[in-house]
């Protein structure tokens, strides 16, 4: 992508807290090569991710190059008081200054991608978030990110990004909810401007989805478990899935579904689940 190369897979490092260095050094172990973070210390322990970033390459687990970094920039109304900026700074400088605690706590040079998570409003795209955007522009121009992406945004606010952005977003990440036909209004505009879409709570925000008779059929007849399936199926879309799983079976067999065979049919039965 874009000269960049993306692992399929990714690991997301939410609400792990003191768990967080061994779960990312075990889920790297499994095979993961594409770890989700971001300087919010509300939600992430950015600063363990990258002890176990650290570790999985002193043990000789994986190089610095063969890994796929993404982090977030948060606007403070997302933080706690545990800011990884000055509040009283522009936001452009409190992006930068976001981004190189990241690079301190991940022991980098620079990330794989920086993605604005989320933006100030749930309706167009404020001043604000203009000016991270511009700065984090800035930020992938002196190399410090190699792609951009943003998130928690509707389909609406996709469009206007990529229609006015100066460097479009690589990336999308939502919440996928099965209920607004697996976030398909955010996936078309995403197709549309080439940007690819990662999907966290696929498993979490879906409960009654996967529930349903039909998707349960369909795993029973590929003796696999439901979340298997779902995650094939976002992969079958074009998706990034996002698991945060702490069990190493788990990341082993989450890992496994690319070698399993979904029907068209059986896509089209799982898009109507609901």
């Amino acid at each position: 992508m874009r000269g960049v190369e993306v692992p399929t897979f990714m690991y997301g490092t939410a609400w792990k807290e003191d768990a967080t260095r061994a779960l990312v050094e075990r889920a790297i172990g499994a095979g993961f090569r594409a770890i989700d973070t971001a300087n919010q210390r509300k939600h992430y322990f950015e600063a363990a991710v990258g002890e176990g970033v650290r570790a999985a390459i002193a043990a000789g687990i994986v190089t610095r190059d063969e890994l796929f970094l993404q982090t977030k920039f948060t606007f403070r109304g997302g933080q706690d008081h545990r800011l990884p900026y000055d509040p009283r700074a522009p936001i452009g400088e409190q992006v930068g200054q976001s981004l190189a605690r990241s690079l301190e706590h991940l022991g980098v040079a620079h990330v794989d991608s920086l993605v604005l998570h989320g933006p100030v409003g749930s309706r167009g795209l404020a001043g604000e978030d203009w000016a991270a955007w511009r700065a984090m522009e800035e930020a992938q121009a002196r190399g410090a990110t190699r792609l951009l992406g943003v998130s928690n945004v509707s389909a609406e606010q996709l469009d206007e990004l990529c229609g006015l952005a100066r460097v479009r977003p690589a990336f999308v990440q939502n919440r996928c909810f099965a209920s607004a036909g697996w976030d398909a209004r955010v996936r078309a505009v995403a197709a549309r401007h080439d940007v690819v879409y990662q999907g966290f709570s696929l498993l979490t925000a879906n409960g009654g989805a996967l529930g349903r008779a039909e998707v349960r059929a369909i795993a029973a007849r590929l003796g696999r478990s439901v979340p298997e399936v779902i995650f094939r199926f976002a992969l079958a879309l074009g998706m990034i899935p996002l698991t945060g799983t702490s069990s190493d079976e788990h990341m082993r067999r989450d890992l496994s579904v690319y070698d399993l065979a979904l029907t068209d049919a059986d896509v089209a039965a799982i898009l109507a689940a609901r």
